[in-house]
């Protein structure tokens, strides 16, 4: 299980812009990394947007926002197609980047699958903050507080 200060876990997935991106290529930035367990479904949907609509706010305090769910590229693209997502979405359809980041669990009535968790990793690579429980309406908004708390 990772821990806040720990060295955030390597990833090298496919995004949905049709290239593969891993952890270095945003060093020097604030990352928030946040996993998701579907494609156009309500509570990710919520999410989403949520980050949709203030990624400027969050951009303006250095970091940059990544959803990571196990959906395929096909599945990216219709999603940030019609809800217009100005953010990158990275598939892990093995589930292996998203269990290194203890993201799959038990997903109560739903069984075993990718839980609702993110994590902001510093400039260094290492885990700033992390969410265990994520109301998906609130959770840019935290991002936003958590980012001027260390700004």
């Amino acid at each position: 299980m990772v821990a806040e200060g720990d060295a955030a876990p390597a990833f090298d997935l496919e995004g949905s812009d049709g290239k593969r991106h891993s952890l270095p290529e945003f060093k020097g930035k604030y990352l928030v990394l946040y996993f998701y367990p579907r494609d156009d479904t309500p509570g990710c949907t919520t999410e989403a947007c949520g980050f949709r609509d203030s990624i400027d706010e969050i951009k303006k305090r250095g970091a940059e926002v990544v959803g990571v769910s196990k959906d395929s590229f096909d599945s990216h693209a219709r999603f940030r197609g019609k809800y217009k997502l100005n953010f990158l979405l990275l598939s892990d359809p093995d589930s292996n980047v998203i269990k290194a980041y203890g993201a799959y669990g038990s997903r109560g009535i739903f069984g075993m699958g990718t839980l609702r968790k993110t994590f902001v990793i510093d400039g260094r690579g290492n885990l700033a903050k992390i969410y265990d429980k994520v109301s998906p309406k609130e959770h840019p908004g935290e991002i936003i507080k958590f980012l001027d708390s260390i700004g």
